[in-house]
């Protein structure tokens, strides 16, 4: 007897399944409010039937224009039930936001009450066929619509190579690009296991959705685990959050998890429910990390990846020691089932310890980039991922980044790994953060600048640092200019934005 093919499941079904399996159980937090499991499984249905009855189908792009509702995320796992592909951003530009919406041929537009104006701005721009709302008084109310609907499970819609998501890039380098993620894909992408402790994680998100704390929360709500959502970051906000909530988990970008240490409510909050603090997408500072490790404990994990990618590699609690400060510098070994190679300009595999541009190959790698096959030809050679960041493996296994390609910068005489003058920067006692970037001179070569954080009321010459890096880097890595700032500023996405800082120093250079 001729066997039955089963229905293709996602991994939104089995997000369903871990809710119905205790369905009492609290799923999500969002400020006052608490959602169980059951209340979110069942909104999730109805938001599938009220989004099939619009007449959305497989194939189409919903797009969702929102902070961190519980309610975007049960439009999410919706839209993907009925196999439509997915945008989330909220907080690039509207310039930026329309020409996405136009590029990912949105189909409808699902827009938060507090994003109406902007939604307003884009659709007067950009027209959709449905703009529905979360709540609020204008517009189709979506949530209205579900909840006359039914709950009846909707599943087995989507195909395994079908685009489940396209979530852009922050633009630091340029238009943000669509990264092309499908369902079989995104159904193989697992987190990083938490050995420590049987018990459910309880997460803390405090930035968006949109990114990789969006994928974080996909993780926790299969593991049985709830969801804490912040509408955005606020270090004495976060601190309060982890001890009213009891957080478990936290996933953080380097330079929010500086200011999350550095807050003077960090020393009398009690951390002690911490079992896990993820950071990563941006290279870190290992004297920032020992101070994090100070204040924290034994909790840290660095995760490197990129969205095209997944996760390459993991830099464990063990190896978080502040009297190794060179294994602090690694961004950890290479994950099981992922491989990489150290490359040279001509595709050549290079030594241990010999800088090239990181080659990644897994199942994780991105379908591709939207509607741009150029540069997905350009990036995926062969199976393997071209990364765009430069970096070494040690014969331990240990994978470094040194920088960007783009970021790095030419001097006479030879390269200025941007993240290596950071690091060294940043050990000074009274430097909290610093960006380096290069900007060119009227004569076209390049220019090292650095915009430096200092700790409050120190006062410290800029020669007395230029001295310090000479005499530990050399004359090379010397900075032509350095400026002190009170913060830096962050992208979206939270990382430095050098795009900003190389603006504002050329617009200076240019009225020298």
């Amino acid at each position: 007897m001729p066997r039955v093919a089963q229905p293709f499941r996602s991994f939104v079904d089995d997000i369903l399944d871990s809710l119905e399996a205790a369905p009492e159980r609290e799923a999500l937090v969002h400020y006052g409010r608490r959602i169980t499991a059951g209340q979110f499984r069942d909104l999730v249905h109805r938001l599938a039937q009220a989004l099939r009855a619009q007449g959305l189908q497989r194939g189409q792009t919903v797009t969702l224009l929102s902070g961190n509702l519980p309610e975007a995320l049960a439009t999410r796992y919706a839209a993907n039930l009925l196999g439509c592909q997915v945008n989330l951003y909220d907080k690039l530009s509207a310039d930026s936001q329309a020409a996405i919406v136009r590029d990912v041929e949105t189909r409808a537009l699902i827009v938060d009450p507090a994003y109406a104006q902007r939604a307003a701005e884009i659709t007067a721009e950009i027209p959709v066929t449905h703009v529905l709302t979360l709540g609020g008084e204008q517009g189709t109310d979506l949530l209205e619509l579900a909840a006359a609907a039914p709950t009846e499970r909707i599943s087995g819609l989507a195909r395994p190579g079908d685009i489940c998501s396209i979530r852009h890039t922050g633009g630091t380098t340029g238009h943000p690009k669509g990264i092309c993620t499908d369902f079989e894909r995104a159904g193989r992408m697992r987190p990083t296991p938490d050995r420590r402790k049987p018990d459910p994680p309880r997460q803390l998100v405090p930035t968006t959705l949109a990114h990789a704390a969006g994928l974080i929360a996909d993780h926790v709500l299969a593991e049985g685990g709830t969801v804490v959502l912040l509408e955005d970051f606020d270090p004495g906000q976060v601190l309060a959050a982890i001890e009213r909530e009891r957080i478990t988990h936290l996933y953080l970008l380097p330079p929010l998890l500086y200011s999350l240490v550095d807050h003077p409510d960090a020393v009398r909050t009690d951390l002690s429910s911490l079992r896990q603090v993820n950071y990563g997408g941006c290279k870190a500072s290992p004297a920032r990390i020992a101070d994090a490790i100070a204040r924290l404990g034994p909790v840290l994990l660095q995760g490197y990846g990129q969205t095209e990618s997944g996760t390459i590699s993991v830099l464990e609690p063990a190896d978080h020691d502040p009297r190794r400060p060179e294994r602090l510098r690694t961004a950890g070994r290479v994950l099981p089932g992922v491989e990489v190679a150290i490359r040279d300009a001509a595709d050549n595999d290079l030594p241990h310890g010999e800088h090239g541009e990181i080659c990644v190959r897994s199942g994780h790698i991105m379908q591709g980039y939207w509607k741009e096959p150029e540069l997905t030809a350009e990036v995926l050679r062969d199976g393997w991922l071209h990364t765009g960041d430069i970096g070494f493996l040690d014969a331990e296994g240990y994978l470094t980044i040194t920088d960007r390609i783009k970021d790095m910068i030419v001097v006479v005489g030879g390269h200025v790994y941007t993240t290596e003058l950071e690091d060294l920067l940043n050990s000074h006692p009274h430097v909290l953060h610093s960006a380096v970037f290069g900007v060119r001179d009227n004569d076209h070569a390049e220019q090292v600048h650095a915009a430096v954080v200092l700790s409050p009321g120190a006062e410290v010459d800029p020669d007395a640092l230029r001295a310090m890096v000479r005499d530990q880097r050399g004359a090379m890595y010397v900075p032509t200019h350095i400026t002190f700032v009170d913060r830096l500023p962050l992208t979206d996405t939270g990382k430095p934005d050098k795009k900003l800082l190389r603006s504002h120093a050329a617009q200076a250079e240019g009225a020298r």
